[in-house]
C-alpha cells in the first residue's frame, strides 16, 4: 500500500475525531468572543480592559493546555492497548495535577495585578479592571480540571460527550453575561466585572457536568477503577508535561508580550487587538483541534503496536489543515474590515484591526502546519527539539522582528502580527521536517519503549 493510500485511509478517523475536538475548543474560545461582543457597545476602554486581561490569561491558558496535554496522549496509548485500569490511573493523576497547576496559575495572575499601573498601560484601562481580572484568574482552576476530563473523553473515543459539557459553559455564559454586563432583567449593570463573573460561573457549571458524567454515566463504568495517586505517577506525567507546557507558554507568552507592547500604542490599538485576537483564536481552533486529533490517533496507534500508521496519520492531518487555512487566509484578507465592523463602530479601531487582519491572514497556513506537526511529535513524546524550535521562533524572531516592524518602521500594531507570520513560517518548515524524520518506521522501537505514566 502506498503512503498516499495510507493517508487516505486515515482521513475518516481523523475527521471523526477532529470535528468534535474543534467544536470543544470553539466552545472555550466562544467564552472570549461572547465577552467581546457584550462589551463592544460599552466602548474602547471596556474592550481594552478585556484585551489586557486576555493578553495575560492566554499565557496561562496555553501553559495549562500544554502541561496537561500528556493526559490525552497517555490515555490514548492505554486505550489503544486495551488497558482500562491504566486509563483510570492517568486520569486520577491528571486531576490532581490539573487542580494544582490551575490553582498556581490563578495565584500567579492575581499576583500580577498590582504591577499593571507600572507597565505603562493606559490609566483609563487599568482603573476598574481588578474585579474582572480576578474573576478570570479564578476561572483557571475549573478550566484546568475540565481540560483533564475533556482530553480523557477524547482519548477513549467519546469526544462528543466532552463537547456537550464544554458547550454548557457557552449556554450559561451568553444569558448570564448579557444580564450582568448590560443590566438586563432586573440584574444590576456590572459592565466589565459582570463579564468576568459570568464566565467564571459558566466554567464551574461545565466542571460539575464533567464530574457527574464520569462518576455516574453507565458508559464510563468500565473506566472507573480504584487507583492510588502515587508520587511517581505525578512526577512522570509532570516530566512529560513540562516541555509541552513550555512550548505553549512560549507561544502564549510571546502573544502576551506583544499585547502589552500594543497597549503602549493606545486604547484604540489595544481594542483592535482584542477583536483580531478573538477572531484569530476561533479560526485557530481547527488547526489546534487537528493537532489534538493527530496526537490521539498516533497515540492509539503506538499503544496498539501499529507503528506503520504513524506517518500516514500525520500527513493526512497536515493535508486537511492546509486546505482549511488557505480558505481562512482568503477570508481574512478579503473581509477583515467587515469582520471588525461586526464588533465595534469606532472608525479608528476598525482601521487598525483591518491592517492587523492582513498579517493574521498571511500566517494561517504556516500556523496550521506547525501546530499539527507539533501535535504529531508530542504523540511520539518527542519534546526537547520541538520546544527549542518553538522558543526560538517566538522569542528570538517573532517579538524582536515584530517590534522593529511596529515601531522603527512605523507599521503599528500590525507589525507585531507580521513578525509572528515570519517566525511561524520558519517553525512550520523545521517541525514538519522533524516529524518526517521521527515518523520513519525504523524508529518504531523508540516509540514503543516509551511507556505511559503508571
Amino acid at each position: 500500500m502506498t503512503p498516499t493510500s495510507n493517508a487516505r485511509t486515515e482521513l475518516p478517523g481523523l475527521v471523526r475525531l477532529a470535528v468534535p475536538l474543534v467544536a470543544g475548543l470553539t466552545a472555550s474560545s466562544m467564552l472570549m468572543i461572547t465577552d467581546t461582543w457584550m462589551l463592544g457597545p460599552l466602548g474602547a476602554v471596556a474592550l481594552a480592559g478585556a484585551s489586557l486581561t486576555a493578553s495575560v490569561i492566554v499565557v496561562l491558558w496555553a501553559a495549562l493546555y500544554g502541561f496537561l496535554t500528556p493526559v490525552g496522549i497517555l490515555v490514548a496509548r492505554a486505550f489503544g492497548a486495551g488497558d482500562h485500569p491504566r486509563v483510570a490511573r492517568v486520569l486520577a493523576h491528571g486531576r490532581w495535577l490539573g487542580f494544582a497547576i490551575g490553582t498556581g496559575c490563578a495565584a500567579t495572575m492575581i499576583g500580577l495585578l498590582p504591577l499593571l499601573p507600572v507597565m505603562g498601560q493606559p490609566v483609563e484601562v487599568v482603573q476598574g479592571i481588578a474585579p474582572y481580572w480576578i474573576a478570570m484568574a479564578l476561572l483557571l482552576v475549573p478550566y484546568s480540571v475540565n481540560l483533564v476530563y475533556k482530553q480523557t473523553l477524547d482519548a477513549v473515543d467519546r469526544p462528543w460527550t466532552g463537547v456537550m459539557w464544554m458547550f454548557v459553559a457557552v449556554v450559561v455564559n451568553v444569558p448570564l453575561s448579557y444580564a450582568l454586563v448590560r443590566g438586563a432583567w432586573g440584574v444590576p449593570r456590572l459592565g466589565l466585572t459582570g463579564a468576568g463573573l459570568a464566565t467564571l460561573a459558566a466554567e464551574c457549571a461545565s466542571l460539575c457536568c464533567f464530574i457527574a458524567h464520569w462518576h455516574l454515566a453507565p458508559s464510563m463504568a468500565h473506566f472507573r477503577h480504584r487507583v492510588s495517586v502515587l508520587r511517581k505517577g505525578l512526577q512522570e506525567q509532570s516530566r512529560e508535561g513540562f516541555p509541552m507546557g513550555l512550548q505553549y507558554l512560549a507561544e502564549g507568552g510571546a502573544l502576551s508580550v506583544a499585547g502589552v507592547f500594543i497597549g503602549l500604542l493606545g486604547a484604540a490599538a489595544l481594542a483592535a487587538n482584542q477583536i483580531v485576537f478573538s477572531v484569530a483564536s476561533v479560526v485557530y481552533m481547527l488547526p489546534l483541534g487537528m493537532a489534538g486529533a493527530v496526537a490521539v490517533r498516533i497515540g492509539q496507534a503506538v499503544g496498539a503496536g501499529e507503528s506503520r500508521r504513524v506517518r500516514p496519520i500525520g500527513m493526512a492531518a497536515i493535508g486537511l489543515v492546509t486546505l482549511w487555512t488557505v480558505a481562512i487566509s482568503v477570508l481574512l484578507l478579503a473581509g477583515g474590515e467587515r469582520i471588525a465592523r461586526t464588533f465595534v463602530d469606532d472608525a479608528s479601531v476598525i482601521g487598525i484591526a483591518s491592517s492587523m487582519f492582513v498579517a493574521v491572514g498571511l500566517m494561517q497556513v504556516f500556523d496550521g502546519v506547525q501546530s499539527v506537526s507539533l501535535g504529531a511529535l508530542r504523540a511520539l513524546l518527542d519534546n526537547r527539539w520541538p520546544t527549542a524550535v518553538t522558543l526560538g521562533a517566538y522569542w528570538a524572531l517573532a517579538l524582536p522582528l515584530g517590534w522593529v516592524l511596529a515601531v522603527p518602521l512605523g507599521q503599528g500594531a500590525a507589525g507585531f502580527w507580521a513578525g509572528f507570520a515570519v517566525a511561524l513560517s520558519i517553525a512550520a518548515v523545521l517541525l514538519l521536517r522533524r516529524f518526517l524524520q521521527q515518523s520513519h518506521p525504523e524508529r518504531a522501537a523508540r516509540w514503543a519503549c516509551t511507556e505511559p505514566a503508571r
